[in-house]
């Protein structure tokens, strides 16, 4: 075959426009995924751990992992046999790289999810989506032009009853929604502290550990081994309570009640239990919200006490309660005699493995993603009011004019 010079030259910039953006398109649904890892700490491990167990099955290998702590870097290649990436950003300029599961600490999230999805990388993105919602804000306008699928990890919304829920709640069956309640509780007291995790002696910044990359956009200072091992427990990486449970919590009842941003909102709480503890952040704390119209939403948590409450919706007409098996809808008194209980066996489950699917499922064939980034925005939403309202002691409400968090 003869091929002309101009014929090659429009060839070769039509390859160069090929951007990385429409590059993920090219997974069919046969095609065999890449995965990267960024952020090999215990939670990516449990990932990896399982999602090995299922990469021949599901057709998928993993081709990189990224940690700037070395030891991490290699458990997750002794893990995967993948390549190793000490930079995100060159992991995620590789071209053996599809999908990008993102398990940073929470302050890190925005700027590796950013990267990846102009990278056109696929994107599992470990929950909280965001550490503000300024920062979601960005995520989401980001996605609305990439050709990438994002995935926030909570996982809990790959059980069906939170979706099937909502068939309840919008055909009338519980009556004007009026309160939902959730929790998320623990008890380290027989530990002396709570998410007190191991500080390996082996970490020494600037030998196995590149500490300012790690300290992002967060305020510069000194290696604090603390920080580093127990980043939950100080505000300038987490929320703690708010951002690493309640987001969980929030992500489900927002999607059972087609929840958008709510009006106002309270947190309270304390440090009870733990107070020797060098965490800056309360080992109980509560949110309230109130959503336009209603509902009232009320998140529960101690780090101190594990005793659960029952997870429900309360209507006019009829209570939804969550169970480990689905879901039980009991009328109110008054309507026993013209209405019938109403029992579901769920479908699906709080599982990674499940989540990870969803996404690959969506990538290969649009499947609707359990948790995609506007649902992830508006529990982020959700948790920062009450953490605002709890740091600056004040009510707090949404301001959807200038899409942030103003006093109330």
């Amino acid at each position: 075959m003869n091929v002309s010079r101009r014929t090659f030259l429009s060839a070769t910039a039509a390859s160069a426009a090929w951007t990385a953006k429409s590059y993920s398109a090219v997974i069919g649904a046969n095609d065999r995924i890449r995965m990267g890892v960024v952020g090999c700490g215990g939670m990516a491990q449990g990932h990896m751990e399982q999602l090995v167990k299922i990469k021949d099955a599901e057709n998928f290998e993993f081709t990189g992992v990224c940690d700037l702590y070395d030891k991490r870097r290699n458990i997750a290649k002794d893990i995967t046999g993948a390549k190793t990436y000490q930079r995100h950003q060159d992991l995620l300029a590789s071209s053996d790289v599809d999908y990008v599961l993102i398990a940073t600490p929470e302050h890190r999230h925005f700027d590796v999810a950013m990267d990846a999805i102009r990278a056109g990388k696929h994107v599992y993105l470990e929950k909280p989506m965001t550490k503000t919602s300024a920062e979601g804000i960005k995520l989401v306008e980001a996605l609305k032009t990439a050709n990438v699928k994002l995935q926030v990890g909570v996982q809990g919304t790959s059980d069906q009853s939170y979706i099937t829920a909502r068939k309840y709640v919008e055909d009338g069956t519980l009556g004007d929604i009026v309160m939902a309640q959730i929790d998320y509780s623990r008890n380290y007291s027989n530990e002396g502290d709570f998410w007190a995790y191991t500080i390996d002696e082996d970490a020494r910044p600037g030998v196995n550990i590149d500490w300012k990359s790690w300290l992002g956009s967060a305020p510069q200072r000194p290696y604090d081994a603390d920080r580093f091992f127990r980043w939950r427990r100080y505000w300038d990486y987490s929320s703690g309570i708010s951002s690493d449970l309640f987001v969980h919590r929030a992500t489900r009842i927002i999607k059972a009640l087609n929840l958008g941003f709510p009006k106002y909102a309270v947190g309270v709480g304390g440090t009870y239990h733990f107070r020797d503890s060098k965490a800056e952040i309360p080992d109980t704390f509560n949110i309230m919200l109130d959503y336009p119209n209603g509902p009232t939403v009320s998140l529960v948590s101690s780090m101190a006490n594990g005793s659960p409450i029952r997870h429900m919706i309360r209507g006019s007409k009829a209570t939804l309660t969550f169970t480990r098996e689905g879901f039980d809808i009991e009328p109110e008194r008054h309507l026993r005699d013209s209405m019938k209980p109403i029992h579901y066996d769920r479908v699906g489950a709080e599982n990674t493995n499940l989540h990870h699917k969803n996404l690959m499922n969506a990538i290969r064939r649009g499947e609707e993603l359990n948790c995609d980034s506007d649902l992830g925005l508006r529990a982020v939403v959700a948790c920062e009011l009450g953490t605002l309202s709890f740091r600056q002691r004040r009510y707090m409400r949404w301001d959807p004019a200038k899409k942030k968090p103003v006093a109330g």
